[in-house]
């Protein structure tokens, strides 16, 4: 079977390139999102954060009093980022959808705004169902795409141009069959939006000026709704801003 092993090793190699912006990045650093996914998960004493990044949602388990806090990624330049931001964090460098930890290893598990880079989302659904003992909590946040399909062709479309590594927003009816596959009880799920800044996040992924043009083309030919749904603001021709669709869900095992 195919486990993505190039799209994973490219996924690493972009954000080792990457690791310090996303330490300053507004949308990944601070949000009521973040504040949410601690609350779920900060009666831990053990916790897991996969696919840390800088290591934000890490940190903030471990500021809140959470025992051990061990936040793993891909990309050995974002474990290093994030160890150092947060001393108080336990780094490991490891594939979401194979995790080096025994079973019932932990009573919570969280992971923010990264599966959309998983080749095998349902694969690293069974690992986290895995390495949570019994009643422990999957604290879960990711980009989603609408139900519309040219909507989600559009969402998905933008973000493969803008990042390579990107392989899907997946939508909500997927995240929660996939829970309920792997042993998951859902306790709530909701779906926000989060403003980004379209020229901060071009920015963090230092985009050449052809996937620029090719960024800014397919914005203007956008299928109809997704000004609406997606919130974009324009100012002289020029995108400005749009919103992200977020599903926030915690699970229990």
């Amino acid at each position: 079977m195919d486990d993505g092993v190039e799209q994973k090793r490219s996924v690493a190699a972009l954000f080792d390139d990457h690791a310090e912006a996303y330490l300053d990045s507004r949308v990944h650093r601070a949000g009521d999102d973040l504040e949410q996914l601690v609350e779920w998960a900060d009666t831990a004493d053990r916790a897991l954060d996969i696919a840390t990044g800088a290591g934000h949602t890490a940190g903030a388990l471990a500021e809140s009093g959470v025992g051990q806090v061990i936040g793993t990624d891909a990309a050995p330049e974002m474990v290093r980022t994030a160890t150092r931001a947060f001393p108080d964090v336990t780094g490991v460098v490891c594939d979401a959808e194979r995790l080096p930890f025994v079973a019932n290893s932990f009573d919570s598990v969280t992971c923010r705004i990264a599966a959309h880079h998983f080749p095998n989302p349902t694969k690293f659904v069974e690992e986290v169902a895995r390495v949570l003992e019994p009643r422990g909590t999957l604290a879960f946040e990711d980009n989603v795409a609408p139900d519309d399909d040219a909507l989600d062709d559009f969402l998905n479309r933008v973000e493969r141009i803008r990042d390579p590594t990107h392989v899907r927003s997946h939508r909500v009816s997927d995240w929660l069959r996939w829970a309920s596959e792997a042993g998951f009880t859902v306790e709530t799920s909701r779906v926000i939006t989060k403003t980004l800044d379209y020229d901060e996040w071009v920015a963090n992924v230092d985009l050449s000026a052809e996937h620029r043009r090719r960024l800014a083309a397919a914005f203007a030919d956008r299928p109809p709704g997704a000004t609406e749904t997606f919130e974009i603001t324009e100012s002289d021709g020029e995108i400005e801003s749009f919103a992200n669709l977020k599903l926030l869900l915690r699970a229990t095992r």
